[in-house]
């Protein structure tokens, strides 16, 4: 063979595996999706001695029966790529569980190597494997390593090389006869297309439908005394079997779980496990407000001196005043909004989730969501990208990936705007803080992140509602199984936070709103500044929504704002002042005090800010999360249903609480 070796990299999500994948290539990879998927893919190069390897990293995923596109690519990459050699790459503290990939993964191809990763954190639980009797057993090379620390690393480059001539075959699952006999009358009645392995492909066209030939499938099984789902539950069942009895020669029987398992107690327990989620929901959010004000001021005052420098410049070469204007009064202002508002909230919100995501809270916090998840009709892996949400909703969008069922997938990302991004949380923070939560004093801050978190946990309920909505209509079906692996609780390795948080995250999600938010200050300034008969286009436009706006308890003003604040939530309230002082740009007052007193002459009571708060929260997404919906999904229609379903929820809402308060006298 030439020099060039195929690699493939496979493994379980939270084993280390984009670790080791990140250290073998260093900055030597390109990424994108594979053809036809949303999955990103990963291909790397290395060379050890005369050999370049080629390596590709394949999605996390806990199987190859395949159930979600990350397990499709995973499945079809071994089978049909046909890699030189295959890693399979397991946590070595977790092992049984980890197996069982791999011994799915021998059943499509015979050069396979099994990495032990993370073999410190299994010194630290005092986990001991026997890799010697591992490979024995196994008929594979086994290396111990831990890639963060680059500890076996020279031994898993010469495994590497000394496997590239290895034609050895693998162990095989050991199945039971009715299994085997299925096979063999399967493979008798239908022969495997030339590139495909023939017992995966019996495998695979008896268990589950991937287009191939499946005739006489049904007969086989009758044969056997199987149905679909038996043969299924025994293949699974004959697979665990085996990894476990693998394991019980190999492991040493973990004894130091005594302080894991109380904090599991404590944090997925009856009792204590909502009341925690939502202190560290509280807590995040008041290092979040809190943390984001002085960064925030600050950005806002460097985008002022830039626009008065840009300004001067333009005056300089005597450009036009209305190309003065147009130009930092309507694009560099409106992006220096957004840039100002929405960066440290990210800045520090995305790190904090990072942490929880690392240290393994995230898992957990999806499995207490699982039960009233499963009474919508989804499974707990939608709380996932709920949590994501609250980053940006676009982030959720893109986070219901992990989610198996197509169905369930789309559930999650339909209602993806139902819970507020940062974008949102100025505008949440400043009613709050105005109308409803006022002289706190010391516990200002405190008292703030409470009203957030009770705003949060009322838009929870409302993505429930409208899962389950679309779970008994469009989308109807049954709650999928939910297998969610706890991972280990671990210390984050900082750098690795502050690279996927902030460069991963943050910016992606910033760029794509500085690129909507400068058309959309183009056309707030030409609205502010072009006028018919002595009166602007803004307010013929805000006038003629007056009319539903006061069946909703809110206004022309308001709605329209929400309007032009399509491509960025964070323009709202700026494109409200504007419009109340009539100013030809948009505007900023200084302090919530000044604020709410122009509020005040401008018809706001208290009815006005709770109508406020609940349109806030429920109405269209943004318009990079409609883009990011339409990628994902690739259909207009559930692009609009995203759009209408939010909206019309906020609308309903708001004419009932403007009803309500009205007869209360608010």
């Amino acid at each position: 063979m030439d020099n060039k070796v195929r690699v493939a990299l496979a493994g379980n999500p939270n084993v280390g595996k984009s670790t080791l994948f990140n250290l073998l290539t260093g900055l030597k990879q390109h990424t994108g999706n594979w053809a036809g998927k949303t999955v990103e893919n990963a291909t790397g190069y290395f060379k050890y001695k005369d050999r370049i390897f080629e390596i590709t990293d394949l999605p996390g995923t806990y199987s190859l029966m395949a159930h979600s596109p990350e397990e499709e690519i995973a499945r079809d990459f071994i089978c049909l790529e046909k890699p030189d050699i295959t890693v399979i790459v397991c946590d070595c503290s977790l092992l049984e569980r980890n197996l069982n990939l791999a011994i799915q993964a021998m059943e499509i191809t015979d050069n396979v190597i099994l990495v032990l990763n993370l073999a410190d954190e299994a010194r630290k639980r005092k986990i001991t494997v026997d890799e010697k009797r591992l490979s024995e057993l196994l008929s594979c090379p086994v290396v111990k390593m831990s890639a963060r620390n680059k500890e076996g690393l020279k031994e898993f480059y010469d495994t590497l090389y000394k496997a590239v001539d290895n034609t050895l075959p693998c162990f095989k699952s050991r199945y039971t006869r009715d299994i085997e006999n299925a096979i063999s009358g399967f493979l008798s009645l239908n022969s495997p297309p030339p590139e495909i392995n023939s017992r995966f492909y019996a495998l695979r066209c008896l268990s589950e439908d991937m287009g191939f030939n499946k005739d006489n499938t049904d007969e086989i099984l009758a044969q056997n005394n199987l149905t679909l789902q038996k043969l299924r539950d025994n293949i699974i069942s004959c697979i665990f079997l085996t990894a476990e009895g693998i394991c019980s020669e190999c492991v040493t029987a973990n004894k130091g779980k005594k302080a894991e398992s109380r904090a599991d107690k404590i944090l997925t327990g009856k009792i204590t496990a909502v009341p925690i989620m939502i202190l560290m929901l509280m807590i995040i959010l008041w290092l979040t407000v809190n943390g984001a004000n002085y960064p925030s001021s600050l950005l806002s005052q460097l985008f002022t001196k830039g626009e008065i420098l840009v300004s001067g410049f333009l005056s300089d070469i005597n450009c036009s005043d209305i190309i003065n204007s147009l130009i930092c009064e309507g694009i560099i202002r409106v992006t220096g909004w957004v840039v100002a508002v929405m960066l440290p909230p990210m800045a520090v919100f995305f790190p904090l989730f990072t942490l929880l995501e690392d240290g393994g809270i995230l898992p957990r916090i999806a499995f207490n969501l699982d039960g009233a998840l499963k009474k919508a009709h989804s499974c707990g892996k939608q709380a996932l990208s709920m949590c994501m949400s609250l980053g940006c909703n676009a982030c959720g969008v893109t986070g219901a990936r992990i989610i198996d069922s197509k169905r369930e997938r789309l559930c999650a990302i339909l209602t993806s705007a139902f819970i507020p991004c940062n974008g949102k949380f100025p505008t949440l923070i400043s009613i709050i803080s105005m109308f409803l939560i006022t002289g706190a004093g010391v516990f200002e801050g405190m008292a703030k992140a409470l009203g957030l978190t009770l705003v949060l946990i009322v838009s929870v309920g409302a993505s429930l509602f409208a899962t389950k909505l679309l779970s008994l209509t469009i989308l109807k079906g049954e709650p999928s199984s939910f297998a969610l692996e706890l991972p280990p609780y671990r210390m984050p390795k900082i750098e690795k936070v502050l690279v996927r948080s902030l460069f991963d995250r943050t910016v992606k999600i910033l760029l794509r709103a500085v690129i909507v938010s400068a058309p959309a200050g183009l056309v707030i300034w030409l609205l502010a500044n072009l006028s018919i008969n002595d009166i602007s286009l803004l307010s013929y436009c805000t006038g003629a929504f007056d009319g539903i706006g006061g069946i909703m308890g809110l206004d022309g003003v308001i709605l329209f704002a929400f309007i032009l604040g399509f491509p960025a939530n964070e323009i709202v309230v700026p494109i409200i002042i504007m419009s109340y002082i009539e100013g030809g740009s948009i505007a900023e007052l200084s302090g919530n005090d000044a604020l709410r007193e122009l509020l005040i002459n401008n018809g706001w009571s208290i009815k006005t800010a709770v109508c406020m708060l609940c349109f806030t929260m429920f109405h269209f997404p943004c318009s990079t999360t409609c883009i990011t919906i339409y990628k994902e999904t690739k259909k207009i229609s559930y692009t609009l249903l995203s759009i209408v379903l939010p909206t019309a929820l906020g609308i309903a809402l708001c004419v009932i609480l403007n009803c309500a308060l009205s007869l209360l006298g608010l």
